[in-house]
């Protein structure tokens, strides 16, 4: 059995930057233009008028304040609220693959690897563009790699889930180096005329590069261990698939895009995640306390400072659980990869960190690592 490392991650950003403000008046224009189309159905009392949103409420409930998205125009056009794609012909390659392709070769330069060094890859992320050929094989192709590639949908746990995978083919020595990729394109399956929701998600890819310890570069992760666990709920759902069309359903229905009950979720998930890092760090016989950085899932702000709370027993700074969802918003699987993308330059060798994603199913995913 092989040590294993992370080795490096990569990140792709979209071009367009969408602000709180540009999202705000987009959507009330949108509400305005609804309202008064239905305006007697709403003094009837059969329909309920759509509210304002707000700048100020947005970052209240979030802590976002602004997106990455692969299409900024479609979703400002207040008669259109989703972005605006092209359909590539299938002998391009697909919009998914291509920011893959991005991220995994950022990743893979940031190791001093190529191509011939990897043996796999894994596409892990919570919406696929397509059922089939999984978009791993497409990646892979793309890239130059010889091996394997399979896809994995856990939601916004996908990417501790993928590394996990990933860790345990190195370890058993059926690869040497796979790379996991989390191409999190959110915006299509987002409902931009929800004010409970429309500010959520953002576009974004990133790549974590598990590799052999042996032929790993210096300053690489050592993964201590991973852990894994769900538990069934409705609260995050998205009821799209290839089965609508036989029920006849109509694409906008409010449950074929993103919705949830946002405070259960923050209720149940909450001490859940909290309880399940602290748990792992005991199989390691470590401690909260003795944890250097804390690159958590960056779904919602209150979400974060709640579990870290629950962790350290006193507020978390900005160096112990680094926060990028203000610029980033929810990126679904990614969030938490980025955090660590971003922030583990000052890590020293000996020091622990731990990464840990949450989300639909639910799902928890943790992995914990030591600078070598």
């Amino acid at each position: 059995m092989h040590r294993v490392c992370i080795s490096s991650t990569g990140l792709y950003v979209p071009p367009h930057i969408i602000s709180n403000a540009e999202l705000v008046d987009t959507f009330n224009r949108y509400a305005d233009l609804h309202n008064t189309e239905h305006a007697a159905d709403i003094a009837a009392g059969k329909l309920a008028a759509v509210p304002h949103s707000s700048v100020e409420f947005i970052e209240k409930a979030s802590g976002i304040q602004q997106r990455y998205v692969v299409d900024k125009a479609g979703v400002l056009d207040p008669t259109r609220m989703r972005p605006r794609l092209t359909r590539r012909p299938d002998s391009e390659i697909s919009l998914m693959a291509e920011i893959s392709v991005a991220a995994a070769q950022d990743s893979l330069q940031r190791a001093g690897k190529t191509a011939a060094d990897v043996d796999g890859v894994i596409c892990a992320a919570a919406n696929m563009q397509r059922a089939y050929p999984a978009m791993a094989i497409e990646i892979q192709q793309a890239l130059g790699i010889q091996g394997f590639g399979f896809d994995m949908n856990v939601a916004c746990s996908s990417a501790t889930f993928g590394i996990e995978m990933a860790v345990n083919a190195v370890r058993s020595g059926s690869a040497r180096a796979v790379l996991v990729v989390n191409p999190e394109i959110t915006s299509p399956h987002l409902a931009w005329k929800d004010r409970d929701c429309h500010f959520i998600f953002g576009d974004v890819c990133t790549a974590i590069l598990v590799e052999r310890q042996d032929s790993a570069p210096a300053g690489a992760f050592e993964v201590l261990g991973t852990k894994l666990v769900t538990s069934f709920s409705n609260n995050i759902r998205n009821n799209a698939g290839f089965m609508s069309r036989s029920e006849d359903r109509n694409p906008d229905d409010r449950d074929q895009l993103f919705y949830q009950e946002g405070r259960k979720v923050f209720k149940e998930v909450c001490p859940m995640a909290a309880e399940h890092i602290s748990n792992h760090l005991a199989t390691l016989d470590l401690a909260p306390s003795g944890v250097r950085r804390f690159w958590l899932h960056q779904a919602n702000l209150a979400m974060n400072q709640l579990i870290s709370r629950r962790l350290l027993g006193r507020d978390a700074t900005a160096d112990d659980a680094p926060v990028i969802l203000n610029e980033f918003a929810n990126t679904a699987s990614a969030g938490s990869i980025i955090a660590f993308h971003r922030h583990q330059a000052d890590i020293a060798a000996g020091e622990v960190g731990v990464i840990c994603s949450f989300g639909a199913g639910y799902s928890i995913g943790s992995v914990v690592v030591r600078r070598l």
